[in-house]
């Protein structure tokens, strides 16, 4: 498989983890996890994650000479993903066991038993990131 193609495929599922995210952490601050996430921190990732997605589409479908298709949307768009992948990766340290006297139980919530589902997308989001980025770095996007 192409360096291209894997990028292609993995453009729509960074799409997904940013709006699974989004889904899952929108309740009223009973978020699964140890800690309530902030929302300004889901904001960056929900409002990045969109930019960078929309960007990195336009990026991906312009060719080189138009404006859309440059080596700047395509640099913006990498940026925005990088902040993006770690403002994921903030939001799943809230699963990071907790000690001591005041230390809460953790959360649960419907959508899996634990950490593992914000384990997979977001460490899937900073592989599919390291792969943006070394796809654009050798020019095959």
């Amino acid at each position: 498989m192409s360096l291209a193609v894997l990028v292609y495929l993995l453009t729509p599922l960074a799409a997904v983890v940013v709006v699974l995210t989004r889904l899952r952490l929108r309740g009223d601050g009973e978020a699964a996890g140890r800690l309530q996430v902030g929302h300004r921190l889901l904001l960056v990732h929900t409002l990045g994650g969109s930019i960078a997605c929309l960007t990195w589409v336009l990026f991906l479908a312009f060719s080189p000479e138009s404006l859309l298709g440059s080596a700047a949307v395509g640099i913006v768009a990498l940026g925005l993903w990088w902040i993006t992948t770690v403002a994921g990766l903030l939001l799943l340290a809230r699963w990071m066991p907790a000690r001591g006297r005041h230390a809460g139980a953790a959360a649960a919530d419907g959508w899996s038993d634990g950490p593992w589902l914000s384990m997979l997308a977001h460490l899937g989001l900073l592989g599919g990131t390291a792969v943006f980025t070394y796809a654009y770095l050798t020019a095959a996007v």
